[in-house]
């Protein structure tokens, strides 16, 4: 075992690894770590030509200072990305330093068996499909290690934000896939990896067309076509859009969106060829049904979460009900029409906020989007809702005296928490936010069988029903019918009560 030093070729800066003769093999790159296990060295396995170089020193120091001087660049670069932060050569290899993944993406058990993938990074494969979430799969992730499935709208919120700074900065990922983000859904964490391939439009080219199951269909579609063919599709923004829509999907729902059980071809290269480019077509889609999971083909470890029958997408809500249209049905062959990350970050976040605790201590999931009916129930156990429940559809000033519905409702339970971005829609729930705007402004809960707001830190709360201003530590009753004014200010918002299970 020896440690080798190694100089940066952009400012001298010197690094050192640990080379025991057995690197962390990739498809492209051998890794190294750091003697303190603070950083990577990666070196590539093929000789880098003029254009990758380019490629790799703009990554580190055009686009990585973009990030570190905009404002959450903190945020991204400790929580969402592993952005490389030099470049190196050693023994004519081209190499890049990488920051060492945080400690949360690294297996506490593995297996609920056995600890073989212990202290394993904590790959996004591992948590999108079925099989290892099942218990009686014999190599079954530790429960301890799945989460809940409020976590995984987190872990869907921070892939969002991550792609969505990428193509705000005229960058593209060109192979976002489950291999390429490592995803911790007991945090609800997501940070974005093998960042050193991005696409920059006119300048640097995909290397690769993607990974399969990610791969847009237009890009599958036109891959036999010369890569100077006007007609090829390569990786690019919108084709990040696709597979961002996958990984949600996945996350979600740990299935497929495009796997079904239509066949196109006998020979299965071609099949799979056509059923995810050409011919590539919903599960789900709403009038055209031929491409439905048939259960019958499927393992057994894969059929809960394989029935669309119990568990349709619409159990994510009516929010990304509407992007998972736009994404696979509309936006499928239509690139254009594809949600953005942004709508993505919204979507899901507005989602959050429709999010019901099962009443049922033993429901693996344990929350549920509601679902608008007046006797809702938990999809994955078949819990009903206990009890009232009160819904507050936030409505915005249009004009002096005109309140209009913001599309976007929150849903109480006990010790729920009102913050700043439900009182006012000048604050956007992103990640901008203030440590101060991270503070609740207020509770509810369930106080001698009544449901009440208690006000924590807002100035101005009025029951306009009552026609009552409510102060800091007083609380008022929530009733059907009744409206709030959450706040005096410009952008301040108005709710209205439903109490639905009634």
């Amino acid at each position: 075992m020896t440690t080798v030093t190694v100089k940066s070729i952009i400012n001298g800066n010197s690094y050192q690894f640990v080379d025991n003769g057995e690197p962390k093999s990739g498809t492209a790159k051998n890794v190294y770590f750091s003697p303190d296990r603070k950083y990577v060295v990666a070196l590539f396995k093929d000789k880098q030509d003029f254009n990758q170089k380019e490629r790799l020193k703009n990554i580190v120091t055009k686009y990585l200072p973009q990030i570190q001087n905009k404002e959450a660049g903190n945020y991204y670069l400790e929580e969402i990305y592993r952005w490389p932060t030099d470049i190196i050569e050693y023994k004519d290899k081209t190499g890049i330093v990488v920051p060492i993944y945080n400690g949360k993406f690294f297996f506490k058990k593995g297996y609920s068996s056995n600890d073989l993938i212990k202290g394993e990074e904590k790959n996004g494969k591992w948590f999108a499909g079925s099989k290892f979430r099942n218990k009686q799969f014999p190599l079954s992730l530790d429960q301890s290690e799945l989460g809940k499935w409020l976590n995984y709208f987190q872990v869907c919120v921070n892939l969002s934000r991550g792609v969505k700074k990428m193509h705000q900065m005229g960058l593209s990922h060109s192979d976002l896939s489950y291999n390429n983000v490592l995803v911790d859904p007991t945090t609800g964490s997501a940070c974005m990896i093998d960042l050193d391939g991005l696409v920059v439009p006119g300048l640097y080219p995909a290397e690769v067309i993607g990974t399969a199951d990610f791969i847009a269909p237009e890009v599958l579609a036109t891959k036999h076509l010369k890569k100077n063919d006007p007609n090829r599709k390569l990786p690019n923004r919108l084709t990040d859009l696709h597979a961002l829509a996958c990984l949600i999907y996945m996350y979600l729902l740990h299935r497929h969106p495009l796997k079904g059980g239509k066949v196109h071809d006998l020979d299965t290269e071609k099949d799979d060829l056509l059923s995810m480019g050409e011919k590539a077509l919903f599960i789900e889609h709403p009038t055209d049904k031929s491409n439905r999971i048939k259960l019958n083909q499927l393992s057994k470890w894969e059929l809960y979460w394989s029935d669309i029958t119990k568990l349709p997408y619409t159990i994510t809500g009516p929010y990304l009900k509407e992007l998972f249209n736009k994404a696979f049905i509309e936006g499928l062959h239509n690139p254009m029409q594809r949600p953005t990350a942004e709508e993505w970050e919204i979507g899901l976040l507005k989602t959050t906020d429709l999010i019901q605790p099962c009443h049922n201590a033993n429901c693996e999931q344990k929350w549920y989007v509601f679902d608008n009916s007046n006797s809702p129930k938990c999809p994955f156990c078949g819990t009903p809702h206990k009890g009232t429940l009160p819904v507050l559809d936030l409505y915005y000033q249009f004009k002096p005296s005109v309140w209009k519905p913001e599309n976007h409702r929150l849903m109480v339970y006990h010790n729920q928490y009102l913050f700043q971005w439900h009182v006012n829609r000048n604050i956007a729930r992103n990640e901008k936010l203030t440590p101060e705007q991270k503070i609740p402004v207020g509770y509810f809960t369930f106080h001698n069988n009544k449901w009440v707001l208690v006000n924590q830190k807002l100035n101005f709360l009025k029951d306009l029903t009552e026609d009552k201003l409510i102060g800091i530590n007083q609380m008022v009753e929530l009733t059907h019918g009744k409206r709030l004014l959450l706040s005096n200010e410009d952008g301040g918002r108005v709710v209205n009560i439903t109490m639905a299970n009634k």
